[in-house]
């Protein structure tokens, strides 16, 4: 699936100076080799159902497992500690030395040697920990992401220099120190580093699956399609606390939802959620919502927070136009793609808005191999969209009482012509700081 910059900050996939993304909310990992390979994925998003179940199959037996991998001994100072000592300069190591010559030579190199030590003891930690790992998933032949990972794993740690190490509790010995240095250092150093990169790898999954039990995640089911279908259950944005599941399906005969529903009423929040759900689909994982089916997507567009640009001289309004016609001309290929639209045509007069709005409507509507999502203010605009019948409508109630606002944030079919700005500017007591002028 196909994304660009703009997406990945409309919904709020990573951080940025005001906000922590969701990206950060989803890391688990014990590394920041695991963060890094975590990111790797998240950018990401896979094309293809087998390679998205076979990732999906793969952070079920993760999560079947959890207890085994949050036990796994190595953390991120073991990979720091790892990383350094294959960066350091050191003296010879010696091998296979009587222990007279292990002590002469600690005695001459005590800043090394102490070194070497606390690597050694992390480097065992390492390999006893893949080891342990290799004979807890090595039967797992039905899934190929897991079954490759422990292929290869174990054809690096299957070694008859360091096998022993699987049954050593602490090594104190100086001269076993030594030579276990000595072979790590010089001959095992390249494959110690690929090591390493396998556990990433292995750490960013279970930080994805992780997350998925940690936010109640479920799995989508996907179907075959040459057109876009996508239905979700109870879907929620993950970050959002006692959030109120919606309902939602968009179909080849229903391919576009028409969203109205006053300031704060939670369109945007919803559409967020929509993106998130679409995306971490395919990256494989589980997505917030109870119930999710849906086909592959090509792309995921969204035209969600526009900002003028000053250096350039370009309006608010000139940049929402141009990021439109890049969706019209990514769209306009015959592939399947999801687009996200809040509040269009903020940067004008209403007279203007409505006009511009309904062109764009009416021409995207056209497109049934694409699903929609828009969302605006402009209600008036609907009496000429219903003779669309793919179109469909639906807002979140306000309910205004005594001058108090109550959110239902629930998804009804329907158009709202909720107008509650006034009443919010009254409410903030800046209608009364203005006669007081």
């Amino acid at each position: 699936m196909q994304v660009d910059k703009i997406t990945l900050q409309d919904i709020g996939l990573f951080d940025n100076a005001e906000n922590i993304g969701l990206a950060s909310h989803l890391n688990f990992c014990k590394s920041n080799g695991g963060k890094f390979q975590l990111d790797h994925y998240l950018y990401h998003p896979l094309d293809g159902i087998e390679k998205i179940t076979n990732r999906q199959e793969a952070l079920r037996v993760f999560i079947i497992n959890m207890k085994q991998l949050e036990a796994m001994k190595i953390t991120n100072g073991t990979c720091l500690v790892i990383e350094k000592f294959f960066e350091t300069s050191f003296k010879t190591i010696p091998n296979q030395t009587s222990l007279p010559s292990a002590f002469w030579y600690i005695f001459w190199n005590k800043a090394d040697y102490s070194l070497l030590k606390y690597s050694v003891e992390h480097l065992v930690i390492f390999i006893q920990s893949l080891m342990q790992f290799i004979s807890q998933f090595e039967n797992e032949n039905n899934n190929p992401v897991i079954q490759k990972l422990v292929a290869q794993i174990k054809k690096l740690v299957t070694n008859s220099e360091i096998s022993f190490l699987l049954d050593q509790q602490k090594i104190t010995n100086v001269q076993d120190i030594l030579s276990i240095a000595h072979f790590f250092y010089y001959h095992y150093k390249s494959n110690t580093k690929i090591l390493l990169n396998h556990f990433y790898e292995l750490d960013a999954l279970y930080s994805l699956s992780k997350a998925h039990v940690n936010y109640n995640f479920n799995f989508p089911n996907w179907i075959e399609d040459t057109k876009p279908y996508l239905e979700v259950t109870q879907a929620v944005h993950p970050l959002v606390n006692n959030a109120v599941g919606n309902n939602l399906t968009l179909s080849p005969q229903k391919n576009f939802l028409f969203l109205t529903g006053a300031n704060m009423a939670g369109k945007s929040t919803f559409i967020k959620t929509i993106g998130i759900v679409v995306y971490l689909s395919h990256i494989g994982m589980g997505a917030p919502a109870s119930k999710i089916t849906l086909t592959t997507m090509d792309g995921l567009i969204t035209n969600l927070n526009i900002a003028d640009n000053v250096t350039k001289g370009e309006s608010y309004f000139y940049n929402e136009v141009q990021r439109i016609k890049n969706t019209v001309l990514k769209i306009n290929n015959g592939k399947k793609n999801c687009v996200l639209i809040d509040e269009l045509f903020k940067g004008t007069n209403i007279i203007d808005a409505m006009k511009c709005s309904t062109k764009v409507i009416t021409g995207l509507q056209k497109l049934n191999t694409s699903i929609f999502i828009l969302s605006t203010h402009l209600y008036e605009i609907s009496d000429k969209l219903t003779q669309h019948k793919n179109i469909q409508f639906s807002y979140f109630e306000t309910i205004v009482q005594d001058k108090e606002l109550q959110f239902k944030y629930q998804l009804t079919p329907g158009i709202s012509q909720d107008r509650i700005g006034y009443l919010i500017l009254e409410r903030e007591g800046v209608v009364d700081l203005l006669d007081a002028l």
